[in-house]
């Protein structure tokens, strides 16, 4: 079986609608939202301005390696006595210092999660369970209408085993293992793998 089928994909006007794309290509945009969603889902949902949700950050920024980096690098220019105190509580940056915080709060998390391919990758394993991946077929509105397919809709079924060589191929860039990934994903539907070999959307249950 190879992703190089519909070797005449745009023939017929598909390929005119520019979110008609690969499904390797879109399980990569899949991945993609999945990291931003743990890295926002998963991070302190106090605001900066509460103090609960400052002391969190603070917590956050000192307690992990690279968080004074991450301050200086959002402009905070606060002496170590200061910073403390923001951390115990006992004093209040100003709104600049708090938006600044913020900042390098969620760079910090952001750079966190994407520097440990292992977070993301148990996290779509789920203990073997794997995760639900959504296949939305073609947009055909600008395919010639005698080649339109009537039968096309949107699959789903649960994903496992693909995630550790998924997340591999995303962080280092990997198109052709993405396309190899992307053939075992379609193959689950048997012989209607060929008309999702390109999609218009990819969701992940993650």
């Amino acid at each position: 079986m190879s992703t190089d089928g519909w070797k005449n994909f745009g023939r017929y006007g598909a390929g005119i609608d520019p979110g008609n794309v690969h499904g390797s290509v879109a399980l990569g945009r899949a991945l993609e939202d999945a990291v931003e969603r743990m890295i926002l889902e998963g991070g302190i949902k106090s605001p900066a301005s509460s103090r609960r949700g400052l002391k969190a950050r603070m917590n956050y920024l000192m307690s992990h390696k690279g968080g004074r980096q991450a301050l200086a690098g959002a402009g905070v220019t606060a002496t170590p006595a200061t910073t403390r105190a923001w951390k115990k509580g006992t004093q209040r940056p100003r709104p600049a210092n708090l938006e600044a915080i913020d900042t390098a709060y969620w760079n910090l998390r952001a750079a966190n999660v994407l520097n440990n391919p292992a977070i993301l990758k148990a996290h779509l394993n789920r203990d073997g369970r794997g995760t639900r991946i959504e296949i939305h077929p073609i947009n055909q509105d600008a395919v010639d209408e005698p080649r339109r397919r009537d039968n096309l809709r949107v699959r789903s079924f649960q994903a496992r085993y693909i995630w550790d060589d998924a997340v591999d191929a995303l962080t280092t860039g990997d198109a052709d293992k993405l396309a190899e990934i992307w053939d075992d994903v379609i193959s689950e539907l048997d012989s209607d793998y060929g008309a999702y070999q390109y999609v218009s959307h990819v969701g992940l249950g993650a």
